[in-house]
């Protein structure tokens, strides 16, 4: 058997503005002295006069980014996921969330995989700050495919977008031809009746690899991939609870205003089921190498299966 292909969802994003770019010249890109990390400088290279790098200011290149969008271009605000949702969370806000403005905010480097760069780094609150913001598109891809199509999506979408990409490279996993991608649909990926395991992110690879072991022992898991975590697919969310019984959710973020929380909020109100919530436990990333780190804090798929087992 060939080896999976492993690519980093940042560097997906980069490759993205490039087409995206090739296509349509009202794309602009800002980055906050990071092009080299957050892969925007292959737009950088392609399109310069079309690329502004704002230095170490991420709130100032939010307000930049606020601006370009108000003549009618559209910006895409690129930075890491702890200063794009957390240094500039008032300006995204009040600047872009308040006016309604069609900025598409980049924020790579999300989550504990980061690795080295340790816990003031490992961002695993963006998806609680942006979901509280009025009109905010909150989506977290799983692999190359998924992530090119978010950032086409953004674009066709009216309105702001908060995109996370991460670091390290992970599998693709939806190179097949029935993939489709849309804002706020989610997506099955393993049909079972006993118990539903919704993932986003990286950790929708490891959850099929989970819901392989359980198959081994007779559980039949439902593998879901919710990519945008608001608008949540709650349609999808509810038959799953109702079909399976039991829901597990897994995330590379704290298990506090996250996927688990958006999926608990929907099931609590429409469908009140049991629900396991996978993810950091109200607790701080360290420094580490992202594998040991993903397998330390139980997201890998030994991990989700472990806990699952115990859920179930």
């Amino acid at each position: 058997m060939s080896e999976v292909k492993k690519i980093a969802t940042r560097a997906s994003y980069g490759n993205a503005l490039v087409e995206l770019g090739k296509k349509h010249d009202d794309v602009v890109v800002l980055d906050a002295d990071l092009a080299a990390a957050t892969q925007t400088g292959v737009f950088k290279k392609a399109f310069p006069e079309r690329h502004i790098d704002c230095g170490i200011a991420e709130c100032n290149m939010t307000g930049i980014g606020a601006g370009i969008a108000a003549t009618g271009k559209v910006p895409f605000v690129s930075t890491f996921a702890m200063f794009a949702a957390g240094r500039a969370f008032e300006q995204v806000r009040n600047s872009i969330g308040y006016p309604e403005l069609n900025v598409k905010i980049g924020a790579t480097h999300g989550g504990i995989s980061v690795g080295e760069d340790g816990a003031t780094h490992q961002c695993n609150e963006d998806f609680a700050l942006m979901r509280t913001i009025p009109g905010m598109v909150v989506a977290c891809p799983s692999d190359d495919i998924e992530a090119k199509a978010l950032v086409e999506a953004a674009y066709d979408h009216v309105g702001p977008v908060y995109m996370r990409f991460g670091r390290l490279a992970v599998p693709v996993i939806n190179d097949n031809p029935d993939y489709k991608f849309e804002l706020g649909k989610g997506i099955v990926l393993r049909e079972g009746k006993d118990l539903a395991i919704i993932a986003n992110g990286l950790c929708v690879a490891p959850a099929l690899e989970a819901a392989e072991k359980l198959a081994a022992e007779g559980i039949e898991a439902k593998v879901i991939n919710i990519h945008t975590i608001k608008p949540l697919d709650e349609e999808l969310v509810v038959a799953a609870a109702k079909e399976c019984g039991k829901v597990v959710t897994v995330e590379e973020h704290s298990v506090i205003g996250g996927l688990g929380g958006a999926v608990c909020e929907c099931l609590s109100e429409k469908a009140p089921v049991p629900v396991k919530r996978i993810g950091m436990n109200d607790i701080f990333g360290e420094s580490g190498p992202a594998v040991a780190l993903l397998e330390k804090y139980g997201l890998d798929g030994k991990g989700i299966y472990k806990s699952i087992k115990e859920f179930i």
